[in-house]
């Protein structure tokens, strides 16, 4: 029989070792290093006693990684190795969080899903989860100059940003993250990128000053600086205009996401 438990700190080579297997097959390939999985979880406020993994005669075969901000706790992953599929493990984890969360104070419950997993959507909203929005992720290889000694550093406003970052693109996330990003500034805009992975959690030109190539320029110099495509993730679909923005500049959609979110 099964045995459910909350996470502990110590269990994270396991946690790595069982997430590489959950996920090798994903329809999005997801092969983390050890310092990659850590960095990732870093950025989205991991809490282990908040998560929950599967075992079976001691191997753990499942899992729900989750963060918590305040509130609100958010699934950061949930994996389960082939072997163990079909089986009502995931249906299983929303059970016992669900009650768990609750004792940790959480009122909310977070996560993203992608959309043409009909069957994870499903799951999650038998479990009370409802849409909120729509998320479309982006690829973007340039063909700008990168930086030179007039190029300014950048400050973060989140005041400039048209809509709510995900989880994963909040300022509170850049802020927790160990590996080294940039802030790339012009006047009247910014962007962050993490120069090892390509990542650019956050873009935004101030209203005044859209519509003058200041975006346009911040997201060649991106590129320029990173020397590979940009990963630009969980962009707001109700935002038209970042669609459009993005899709003159060159860049490609890529995967689309629900965000979903259940009261606790």
């Amino acid at each position: 029989m099964s045995e459910f438990r909350a996470l502990r700190a110590d269990d994270f080579d396991t946690v790595h070792a069982t997430f590489l297997e959950a996920f090798s097959d994903y329809v999005v390939p997801f092969a983390l290093t050890r310092e990659q999985l850590t960095e990732m979880l870093t950025r989205r406020a991991y809490r282990p006693a908040a998560s929950v993994g599967v075992f079976d005669e001691g191997r753990l075969v499942a899992f729900t990684l989750n963060g918590v901000d305040g509130e609100t706790a958010y699934d950061t992953g949930t994996g389960v190795v082939p072997s163990h599929r079909r089986r009502g493990l995931g249906g299983a984890m929303l059970d016992f969080l669900l009650s768990a969360l609750r004792e940790q104070g959480c009122t909310r419950y977070q996560l993203e899903v992608i959309a043409s997993n009909t069957a994870a959507v499903e799951l999650y909203r038998s479990h009370g989860f409802e849409e909120t929005r729509g998320l479309q992720c982006w690829s973007f290889t340039g063909g700008g100059e990168g930086e030179t000694a007039g190029d300014q550093a950048g400050t973060i406003h989140d005041e400039w940003c048209d809509a709510a970052p995900s989880w994963q693109n909040t300022t509170a996330s850049i802020h927790r993250a160990r590996d080294r990003y940039v802030i790339l500034g012009e006047t009247g805009g910014y962007a962050v990128l993490f120069p090892a992975t390509g990542d650019l959690p956050q873009l935004a030109v101030q209203p005044e000053a859209r519509r003058r190539g200041v975006g346009t320029r911040l997201l060649q110099r991106a590129a320029a600086v990173a020397g590979k495509p940009l990963r630009i993730l969980n962009i707001d679909e109700r935002d038209d205009g970042i669609a459009t923005f993005l899709t003159a500049a060159g860049a490609s959609r890529t995967v689309r996401q629900f965000e979903m979110l259940r009261t606790l």
